[in-house]
């Protein structure tokens, strides 16, 4: 069965709503809740939008759910340490009793990161402290003592206690890359997610993907594919015309992001949530901005989602 998520990015909101967001996804038959790991607002503008930070987020998203699995999309390893980072996030498995899954890719903010004193370098090195920050965290993960030295990240016989809740907390790498993004998906990872693309190039990706695994030797069917898609619908079409200009006027239009859309009415995203369906993914999640169209919700929650969890 298709697994709807809620993606509630933290910015230009409440703590307060999005609380609320958080209590109406886990109430509401939806099977994943996520927020992001930015420090400034994406996409950047001047670093004066209201952004929460995600590891914080996510404890509290914990502790205020009971139903929905958990995570990030995606946490960024160029500022995240990766030994500190699993530790974290072992916490949080705990407090959530084993509903956290750990979701990570290479980073592309460079306004934040240069902001908060981190360097922005080349992809090739944001991939390789991906890998071997993937490394570490599996082992940790997995192992009772991990050692391992890298170009960028290294620990010496760390131990991670208590063990994470879950064995092991699943691993989502996110991103869109062909050469080593999707590479490293097929060697290490449990989930490959994917942003706000159109549905040939959904398929198109996820070939690519099972190309990847065939190298690495791995089965394909190990990894759960999921997509987050812009949320556009209304409660009725014509509060999705209303609304998709809105957001177009508020966020602007980029192109390579139009396919990457729910909107019009519950009838319309239905249909496009099922081409999704139909062309490999696995979840789909809904990317919540502010400000929020509870009409909207509370129709996606009440015709879109039993529609599409009847098959």
């Amino acid at each position: 069965m298709l697994k709807i998520g809620l993606h509630a990015g933290q910015q230009d909101i409440s703590a307060d709503e999005l609380r609320k967001l958080w209590k109406f996804a886990d109430e509401n038959q939806f099977d994943f809740l996520s927020c992001w790991d930015h420090l400034y607002e994406a996409p950047p503008i001047d670093g004066m939008s209201d952004t929460y930070e995600a590891v914080a987020l996510l404890g509290a998203m914990a502790v205020e759910t009971k139903n929905v699995r958990l995570g990030t999309h995606v946490f960024c390893m160029n500022y995240r340490n990766p030994a500190l980072l699993a530790k974290s996030i072992a916490t949080i498995d705990h407090l959530s009793h084993g509903r956290i899954e750990l979701g990570l890719g290479a980073g592309w903010h460079a306004q934040e990161h240069e902001a908060f004193g981190y360097e922005f370098p080349p992809v090739k090195e944001r991939l390789d402290r991906l890998e071997e920050g993937i490394k570490i965290i599996q082992g940790m993960f997995t192992q009772e003592r991990t050692t391992f030295s890298g170009e960028y990240y290294r620990v010496d016989d760390v131990t991670l206690r208590p063990p994470p809740h879950q064995n092991p907390i699943p691993v989502v790498v996110g991103g869109r890359g062909e050469k080593r993004t999707l590479r490293i998906a097929a060697k290490y990872a449990q989930g490959w997610n994917v942003p706000y693309i159109h549905l040939e190039e959904f398929e198109r990706l996820s070939g690519v993907l099972d190309m990847w695994c065939d190298r690495e030797q791995r089965n394909p069917e190990e990894i759960e594919r999921s997509i987050n898609l812009h949320m556009h619908m209304g409660a009725t079409e014509a509060d999705g015309v209303r609304i998709e200009k809105e957001r177009t006027a508020l966020f602007g239009s980029r192109p390579e992001q139009r396919g990457g859309t729910i909107s019009g009415g519950p009838q319309q995203a239905i249909e496009r949530i099922k081409y999704f369906q139909e062309a490999g993914a696995q979840r789909v999640s809904i990317a919540i901005r502010p400000p929020v169209d509870w009409d909207a919700l509370h129709a996606f929650a009440q015709e879109v989602i039993p529609e599409i969890k009847k098959g």
